[in-house]
């Protein structure tokens, strides 16, 4: 089959031919129907810090898909042949601490697909039945494919009870953009979204932004209290993981405020914590992933009864054979969520 894999430890990534996976007695085999690209990807294809101490090539990269089943194994009962699915890329133990009292999205011994087992960027996949999540069969492929970043988006504003507040979003690429659509779902009083590209500051307030700030040609931090009479705003979602981000996200929390921090900074960053956290009374929320599956739940539910058009966040769609060019736009931030056919 066709795919497309890490061969070696350098930037980059190769179409290769690769076995057809057979699927054990508790896996299925899925022919992949879309593929999209998260930030996560684009890590591993540039080969930085993080991928460098994280993967060992060769290995089969992407972990955000939709697909049909077309095998199952010996001891699968939940899912048939035929089913349209996706699945939860964080492949959990059932035995630590975290999973046993129902928090498996923080599993001690959690492998991503991708990343540590291959992924998704194949003609075929086999999916471990209890990380499958079943599609209904009006979902087009592409919005399906990008069900689990949205979910991320999803976990953090349900995580956050954003109705009838003011909220301030850092980092305007589709899961920023996505939380903007929430907040505007969900009640928000006013939404704030701040970026450095004009392009995904865009995406945002088409998913609902009332203001748009490029912190290259503004102080984001005096813009923000401007516009709420120097309180600042009741809660904060740092998606960029960079780190003036994330001091700035400090300041515009108004005392009190909650912070909910899903980026992930290349980074140490540098908190003081007494002055702009305790002193603040600020709440920090770190957001990983999904809470598996309850936000797949919520994430269905929004999706399926159109509360929210996931379409307008897919800007681009390119076959898996023009991989250079996708990763090479999604580098650009001109771009939403980028789909990849195989």
């Amino acid at each position: 089959m066709k795919a497309l894999s890490k061969t070696r430890g350098s930037e980059g990534a190769e179409i290769v031919s690769a076995g057809v996976p057979r699927p054990g007695a508790r896996e299925v085999l899925a022919k992949t129907l879309a593929t999209s690209i998260c930030g996560t990807d684009v890590h591993i294809f540039e080969w930085d810090r993080w991928a460098s101490s994280r993967i060992k090539p060769p290995l089969i990269i992407g972990h955000e898909f939709s697909a049909e089943v077309v095998d199952i194994g010996s001891d699968v009962t939940k899912v048939q042949v035929g089913d349209f699915v996706s699945a939860e890329s964080h492949i959990t133990c059932g035995q630590c601490l975290q999973c046993k009292i129902s928090e498996p999205h923080l599993c001690q011994s959690v492998q991503i697909r991708g990343v540590d087992v291959d992924g998704c960027f194949a003609e075929f996949s086999k999916i471990n039945e209890d990380s499958i999540w079943k599609n209904i069969k009006s979902m087009s492929p592409e919005v399906a494919s990008a069900q689990e970043p949205f979910g991320t988006a999803v976990h953090a504003v349900t995580q956050a009870n954003v109705d009838g507040k003011k909220v301030a979003i850092f980092g305007c690429g589709p899961i920023g953009a996505s939380v903007a659509s929430l907040c505007k779902a969900l009640g928000a009083l006013q939404i704030i979204a701040v970026d450095v590209a004009d392009y995904r500051l865009g995406l945002a307030k088409l998913m609902g932004a009332n203001a748009t700030l490029n912190g290259k040609r503004v102080d984001p931090i005096r813009e923000i209290l401007d516009i709420t009479d120097r309180v600042g705003v009741d809660t904060v979602f740092e998606i960029s993981g960079a780190p003036v981000a994330m001091t700035q996200a400090l300041e515009v929390a108004r005392a009190g405020g909650e912070i909910f921090l899903v980026g992930i900074s290349s980074k140490n960053v540098e908190v003081d914590f007494a002055n702009k956290v305790i002193m603040k009374g600020i709440r920090i929320h770190g957001i990983f992933g999904r809470k598996i599956f309850e936000t797949w739940r919520k994430t269905s539910e929004l999706l399926n009864s159109g509360v929210i058009d996931l379409s307008k966040l897919i800007t681009h769609r390119f076959k898996l054979e023009q991989f250079e060019e996708a990763f090479a736009l999604m580098k650009s931030s001109r771009c939403g969520k980028i789909v990849m056919f195989p």
